[in-house]
């Protein structure tokens, strides 16, 4: 009789086995969401308060390309670029930064990058919306005729205003982030949460299927109630509606 909790490919407790590759799809996932929300807010304000340059054809034309490059199709090309010609980074494989933590920093590189890239330009082209919508109001043209430094507008004003439609999208991106991991690991041979699942999607392993998909929708769900409570700190109207 089949033991409760048991893989039937492994042998071991599905617990363990989560145990030992949820962190790995954790650090990277984590690491690729900062990274792509950072650089995507600041590329969106930029491209914003630059509108019409250089500059902002520049980052529209980035994001767009980044929106539409196939997640797998861009770590096989990251691989043979950096991985086979030009030998910077390891091709493959995972190493604990509590292990080892440069070759750790150096294996991540390009999984991180694949991981990051759409929500990067999803981040850029929300931001750059947002803020568009923000700067045209009175209260921001008002600043501006106040003579106040462009930072403290940006910063006061205009960011925290904006940022509303941007968390609600980063929410998203962290639940794609997390579904990403599914092809990166795959590709770059991880092993994480994505390639245990499928691995047991090819030997039929139900209850890591089951162990799994109960985690990411208690982890979406998560992250849905804290982009919620965030409402209330970037916009007071909301804490009182």
């Amino acid at each position: 009789m089949e033991q409760g909790g048991m893989s039937l490919f492994y042998r071991e407790h599905v617990g363990t086995l989560l145990a030992e590759r949820f962190p790995v799809t954790l650090y990277l996932g984590l690491t690729a969401f900062i990274i792509s929300q950072i650089l995507g807010i600041l590329f969106g304000t930029i491209s914003a308060l630059r509108r019409g340059t250089g500059t902002d054809t520049a980052v529209t034309l980035l994001a767009n390309l980044g929106i539409t490059v196939p997640v797998f199709w861009l770590g096989i090309l990251l691989i043979y670029v950096f991985g086979l010609k030009l030998d910077w980074l390891p091709r493959f494989g995972y190493t604990s930064p509590l292990v080892d933590f440069g070759r750790s920093v150096r294996q991540a590189v390009l999984p991180v990058i694949c991981l990051a890239i759409f929500p990067l330009a999803a981040a850029a082209r929300q931001t750059r919306s947002s803020m568009l919508e923000v700067i045209r109001q009175d209260y921001v043209r008002t600043a501006w005729a106040k003579g106040l430094k462009e930072r403290v507008i940006v910063m006061k004003h205009v960011l925290k205003n904006g940022l509303i439609p941007v968390v609600t999208l980063a929410g998203i991106s962290l639940s794609l982030i997390l579904g990403g991991s599914v092809l990166v690991e795959t590709v770059f041979n991880i092993p994480g949460m994505g390639r245990l699942v499928v691995e047991a999607v090819q030997s039929q392993d139900y209850a890591i299927i089951q162990a799994i998909i109960l985690i990411t929708a208690a982890m979406i769900v998560a992250v849905n109630l804290l982009v919620d409570i965030s409402y209330g700190w970037l916009d007071p109207r909301v804490r009182y509606a």
